[in-house]
């Protein structure tokens, strides 16, 4: 065979492996970070530092975890928009009625999963059974949920007791973060569920509903289960986020709100449902805490923070569009 006829052959291979990896939603951000990274480390020569580690995964585990449990809620074509109200509400319970020692720690783990799970239920039953719309399910759930948070504390204040503060900020020995520890836990239990049924079950609700429905798939209980694991990822955000400030704010959660969706947008997750992921979404966030940093770092004000976080939420949108169509291609 002439060499014009072997030559596609021989590159369809190599144009199919860019086509995989510039489609790669989680691939592009993580390259983000790095690049961001590498940028830190040179402003900030004490960033590999166990300080500077640990400094790293406690600010960006917060919006990770809303950011894990809004992904989720997203692949199956729905917004939760309740994550700033359970954010809140966890923040407030924990820094005004726990008593310090070790049994406020277990009670804090058992306030924000609790909390979470609650409200998750609620979304879950209103989307999935009641049939209403996600955004006005969260959305309600949301103010109900500030409104308590003010109940319990009207303006910033209380403490965090120090077994919560220590215990979930601190470093494990080897000067491993347990911050670190916890978003490695949700990113082993991610790639788990994605393989059970209902992993399955998300990508094909996302996909098309009628669908998954008519395939067999019980896309009530598939939702259900979706929103309720959400809402436990926020409430664990929540109790992160309480860790890192040592106080309650019951505002605490309102920045959340749109930065997690940045952070999913960015982290490669299709707002049209169906594609990404909850590791992509992390990476996200992490990208977007970084990227504060870096900005402060090379002494931006803190007044164009958001207008570069827009900017690259803006970007990460386009280039999806682009891999999505790369995507169709390839299936083709």
């Amino acid at each position: 065979m002439s060499a014009t006829g072997t030559l596609p052959v021989a590159r369809r291979p190599g144009g199919a492996s860019t086509r995989r990896l510039l489609a790669n939603g989680t691939f592009n951000v993580f390259v983000v970070y790095v690049l961001l990274f590498v940028i830190l480390m040179i402003k900030q020569p004490d960033t590999l530092s166990a300080f500077g580690v640990t400094d790293l995964f406690n600010n960006a585990l917060p919006l990770a975890l809303a950011a894990a449990g809004g992904g989720l809620v997203v692949l199956t074509r729905g917004f939760d928009l309740s994550v700033a109200g359970v954010i809140a509400l966890t923040n407030v319970l924990i820094a005004t009625a726990l008593p310090d020692g070790p049994w406020g720690a277990v009670l804090a783990v058992a306030i924000a999963g609790g909390a979470g799970l609650v409200v998750g239920a609620v979304n879950g039953y209103l989307v999935a059974y009641v049939r209403l719309q996600s955004i006005a399910s969260t959305l309600a759930t949301m103010i109900v949920c500030s409104g308590v948070a003010l109940l319990v504390l009207d303006a910033p204040g209380g403490q965090v007791p120090d077994a919560v503060v220590y215990g979930f900020s601190g470093v494990l020995p080897g000067n491993v973060p347990v911050s670190a520890v916890v978003a490695l836990v949700v990113v082993l239990l991610w790639l788990a569920l994605r393989r059970t049924d209902w992993g399955v079950a998300i990508y094909a609700i996302g996909a098309d509903e009628t669908a998954a429905a008519l395939a067999g798939i019980p896309v009530r209980r598939a939702k259900f289960f979706t929103y309720c694991l959400a809402g436990i990822l926020y409430g664990f955000a929540g109790l992160m986020l309480s860790a890192v400030t040592a106080t309650g704010n019951p505002n605490g959660g309102t920045t959340y709100l749109l930065l997690m969706f940045a952070a999913i947008a960015i982290g490669g997750t299709a707002f049209s449902g169906g594609r990404g992921g909850v590791i992509g979404s992390m990476i996200g966030a992490a990208t977007l805490t970084l990227l504060q940093k870096v900005l402060f770092s090379a002494g931006v004000s803190s007044f164009y923070t958001g207008i570069f976080q827009g900017l690259v939420m803006i970007l990460a949108v386009v280039i999806g569009a682009i891999t999505a169509r790369l995507a169709e291609g390839r299936a083709r």
